[in-house]
């Protein structure tokens, strides 16, 4: 019995040691891979202000780039930033195209079943774009649950899964990016846009003369996060830690401040 015991023992000993010896030398792709490039490759839409968005002379601007860029700079790496439909953001990043994705992305269960979610680095909450003279104000997503009301929203966002849950009722069009978006409430093409209440508002501000309006109460709570790929603890554990100091030493704040306090960078907008 004792000679099993001391078998048991030792077995258990070694598994030990070979688990911690695995752990210990055990790689993180995505990390190796940005050093020995010395680029890290972020992803975003490039088309959801003050998130990210595309300047007359097609550079990229705003809060979510900002934040990539002070990522890249942590590690001493070049940022490089490739922007797609908001719908193929994740899958690129799935297939191991991008390091991260940055673009006004929502953490929800469902997403964080293939990624890995870093945040929330904003809090957001969904809200209606629209005329003055097509509907005056709107205080509960009911009020737009009619068979007459025409609806849009960002492709494969969760303002789409928004408005097929809260209005089935209306009819939903699909709108590849926030410009389109945009546009189809300006041309009268649906009545509304459900989005981010930080993109509505500013919608209303580039576009003055055309009596649009956002409502102001938010109607859902949107935690945005920077999604990663699931797998690697080690990457997650950087950019959690990132995060954490980058908001501790106020400097989210201050870039919060810079996109949302003052929308002077409109004029830089097509």
């Amino acid at each position: 019995m004792k000679k099993f015991m001391l078998l048991t023992a030792l077995v258990l000993a070694s598994t030990l040691l070979s688990a911690c010896a695995t752990t210990t030398g055990s790689s993180t792709p995505a990390i190796d891979g940005i050093l020995q490039n010395k680029e890290l490759v972020v992803g975003t839409s490039g088309s959801q202000p003050p998130f990210s968005m595309t300047t007359k002379d097609g550079k990229l601007i705003g809060f979510d780039i900002d934040l990539a860029r002070a990522m890249a700079d942590s590690i001493g790496v070049t940022l490089s930033l490739k922007t797609m439909p908001f719908d193929q953001l994740l899958p690129a990043l799935q297939a191991g195209n991008l390091d991260l994705v940055i673009s006004g992305l929502t953490i929800t269960p469902a997403r964080n079943l293939g990624v890995a979610f870093v945040g929330p680095y904003f809090i957001s909450g969904k809200s209606v774009l629209t005329k003055l003279d097509t509907i005056a104000a709107i205080e509960d997503a009911s009020e737009i649950n009619t068979p007459g009301m025409t609806l849009t929203a960002l492709q494969g966002s969760t303002s789409q899964e928004f408005i097929e849950t809260a209005t089935p009722e209306a009819t939903f069009i699909p709108a590849r990016d926030y410009d389109e978006a945009v546009d189809l409430v300006l041309k009268d093409t649906v009545k509304a846009m459900v989005a981010d209440y930080p993109i509505c508002i500013i919608s209303v501000f580039r576009h003055p003369e055309s009596g649009l309006i956002s409502m102001i109460r938010p109607l859902s709570f949107e935690p945005l996060g920077i999604a990663l790929p699931k797998g690697d603890p080690l990457f997650v554990n950087w950019a959690e830690n990132f995060l954490n100091t980058y908001q501790g030493t106020g400097r989210l704040d201050e870039l919060k401040e810079v996109w949302f306090g003052d929308a002077s960078w409109v004029e830089q907008l097509p």
